[in-house]
């Protein structure tokens, strides 16, 4: 990938959605976008230089992370920056431009692609035109392949010059679904100077040609994993030997959808994931779920996290059985800043194929670029949250989920003439 391929931001997106990389396994996606940025002069940091490691979250098995690096080196990523990342996905990337007297303005996109398979049918385009997922159980399924596209298309484009005097930084973040990677980049140093942070999202329901100048208001998101620990026994021999880990999950799942709502605003909650191996005749002595709660502050988001662990608490103590639980994701809400949100709406008047600009919108679910777009305000910078329309006929996170390329290069204009205006 590098500068002398030549290679357009649609050219790049397709090479992404072909080799796409879940959370925390971005080894060759990140490889590959460092290898063109250090070849534009940026000063790169990659692994525990991007994200804390002990601030992680819902970080896989060792064994899958080396399976992943493994596969990266199969598929060409380049050895250097596999080496510098040292198991640890994440790139932020910084360079100045003209005589540095300007701001310094961060670009946050995401890598990682989710854990589902894509469709195979012959009219699915990725599948049609030669560049659909070549990882089973592996997807961009959400745009983030476009992404970053985007963010290496915003590099390219200020470095054909003109109009930018300041400090631009790329936040190539990880693990975004599942709310994983945010929270540990956020907690880096390299957010203390930027005075102006721009995020970006594709598609989110706006057609091609609109943009949204500023989503805002996400809910607070927690992703809880339950772990109940019982004794097994024969289920017709001798029952009453064995303490029943389903059982257990089974009155926790019916009492966790019990759990009244808030009067102070929007709460959620789901049991999205449930796996117990055990065989039909055999009392269950372990069961995995994954619980996700939300709210529209973080505040009502933590009081539904912690009565959502007394709840599964109570079920394993009613069942006389163990339980463990650990936080998989956690996102934050925040507000955009008016003063770059107009800014980002200024650019997209001038950019070619924006037809409609929205001034704000709430924005319906949740995001953890929201860690990033919170400190740069703890510090006084400003930030907006950007909504690039990308028209498709399939929703989010589903199997036959695509975008409409011509999006890319308009979202490359609109971040990088923001860029150009603040």
């Amino acid at each position: 990938m590098s500068d002398s391929d030549n290679r357009s931001v649609v050219d790049l997106r397709r090479d992404l959605h072909a080799y796409p990389e879940a959370g925390w396994k971005e080894f060759r996606t990140t490889a590959l976008v460092a290898d063109e940025l250090a070849e534009r002069d940026f000063t790169l940091h990659l692994g525990d230089e991007a994200v804390a490691p002990d601030e992680r979250l819902g970080v896989p098995p060792e064994d899958e992370l080396l399976a992943a690096v493994e596969r990266a080196r199969r598929e060409g990523a380049p050895e250097e920056y596999l080496e510098r990342m040292d198991g640890i996905t994440g790139l932020v990337a910084s360079k100045t431009y003209g005589d540095g007297t300007g701001p310094v303005v961060g670009v946050r996109v995401d890598m990682d692609a989710l854990e589902r398979t894509e469709a195979q049918d012959d009219d699915h385009r990725p599948v049609d035109e030669g560049f659909v997922s070549t990882h089973p159980n592996e997807m961009h399924a959400c745009g983030h392949d476009g992404h970053t596209a985007i963010g290496v298309g915003v590099a390219r484009e200020l470095d054909r010059g003109g109009g930018f005097d300041g400090t631009l930084k790329l936040f190539f973040q990880p693990a975004e679904e599942g709310g994983r990677g945010g929270l540990p980049m956020s907690e880096t140093a390299h957010l203390n100077d930027v005075e102006h942070l721009v995020a970006i999202h594709l598609g989110l329901g706006i057609e091609t040609g609109t943009v949204v100048a500023a989503f805002e208001h996400p809910l607070s998101n927690a992703k809880l994993d339950v772990t109940f620990h019982g004794e097994p026994s024969h289920a017709g021999g001798a029952p009453e030997e064995g303490r029943n880990a389903l059982q257990a999950a089974a009155a926790a799942i019916q009492n966790l959808y019990g759990l009244p709502r808030h009067s102070d605003g929007v709460t959620r909650i789901n049991v999205g994931q449930v796996r117990s191996p055990n065989p039909q005749n055999i009392i269950p002595e372990h069961v995995e779920m994954r619980v996700e709660v939300r709210g529209d502050s973080a505040d009502l988001n933590d009081s539904m996290l912690e009565r959502a662990r007394r709840v599964v608490s109570a079920a394993a103590d009613m069942h006389d059985v163990d339980v463990q639980t650990g936080l998989y994701g956690k996102t934050t809400t925040f507000a955009a800043d008016t003063d770059i949100a107009e800014a980002v709406a200024n650019a997209a008047r001038d950019v070619d194929g924006v037809d409609e600009i929205v001034a704000c919108d709430d924005m319906a679910g949740s995001e953890d670029a929201s860690y990033l777009i919170r400190r740069v305000q703890e510090n006084g910078g400003q930030a907006t949250y950007v909504g690039i329309g990308a028209s498709n006929p399939y929703g989010h996170h589903t199997a036959r989920f695509d975008i409409e390329e011509e999006s890319l290069p308009i979202g490359v204009d609109v971040v990088s003439e923001t860029v150009r205006r603040l």
